[in-house]
């Protein structure tokens, strides 16, 4: 059983669970069905990703109570804007073949676009008619969330950001948890490098009778963060879930805190960079 934390608003949400970005329908629906079956409970996808049907699928193909299940999409970039952002969610809910999301997001902030204030005014509107029941915000820096601050009486639940060893974000996540904000973790056994090769990964897993990439995702649960990994392998879905029987220890996280900055990133600085 995987454990909850308590968002903002109240509303709980499983603290592990099962990012899509990546494949198509077809197979999204396939990873989306396997992952149900072995107990997880958050499915985490965006409109971007095109393969918000396959979720959907996947979903209706486990035959799970929709309230046992939380499902979190993201508004895409061209979508930004008050009116256009309530007609992408429908399209989303359309997609998904869902009645109401548990989590909608902005993906990126697109500070040149300059709309993610009205999209968070609309947001904030559904949130109160009841098709979603958090909102929150992806790839936010401090300013971005300043300003929806200023702007809005509605604290974001959430605030998904890239977040593993190499790129901890102490500074946002303590941002984040001076508002009252969950940090989740995309990319959290950091994408595109080979971070759960690293020795010290297989030194402290050895201690455990845990893999590298278990000792990275307990890293991130007891950092409190909510970390969800992709995942196509059947094994390495199981394995990615068994990380609630076992603590990291002061000195493991220790060794592990060494580990920041040994590579970057993905280099994606929301400063910058414009999803649409």
């Amino acid at each position: 059983m995987v454990p909850t934390v308590t968002l903002n608003n109240g509303v709980t949400m499983p603290q592990l669970g099962l990012g899509t970005a990546g494949p198509g329908d077809d197979e999204t629906r396939r990873r989306v069905r396997e992952a149900l079956s072995m107990g997880y409970r958050l499915i985490d996808t965006a409109a971007r990703y095109g393969n918000e049907v396959g979720v959907g699928q996947g979903i209706a193909d486990a035959g799970i109570a929709r309230e046992e299940v939380f499902v979190g999409t993201k508004l895409r970039g061209s979508d930004q804007g008050y009116d256009s952002t309530r007609k992408a969610l429908e399209a989303s809910l359309d997609r998904l073949g869902l009645d109401y999301v548990d989590l909608y997001l902005i993906h990126w902030p697109l500070p040149r676009v300059d709309r993610y204030v009205e999209s968070w005014r609309a947001m904030a509107d559904m949130l109160a008619e009841g098709k979603i029941r958090a909102i929150g915000v992806s790839n936010f820096l401090p300013d971005h969330l300043d300003r929806l601050a200023a702007e809005s009486a509605v604290v974001p639940a959430v605030n998904q950001i890239e977040l593993h060893p190499w790129l901890p974000q102490r500074d946002q996540r303590a941002d984040d948890e001076r508002r009252g904000i969950v940090t989740q973790s995309w990319s959290p056994l950091a994408r595109g490098g080979d971070l759960p090769a690293e020795p010290v990964f297989t030194t402290i897993g050895d201690r455990y009778g845990k893999t590298p990439g278990q000792v990275i995702l307990r890293w991130h649960v007891q950092l409190g963060l909510v970390p969800i990994p992709k995942s196509g392998n059947a094994e390495r879905l199981r394995q990615n879930l068994e990380v609630f029987d076992f603590e990291l220890t002061d000195a493991d996280l220790a060794e592990i805190d060494a580990m920041e900055g040994a590579q970057r990133g993905s280099g994606l600085d929301p400063r910058t960079h414009e999803e649409f």
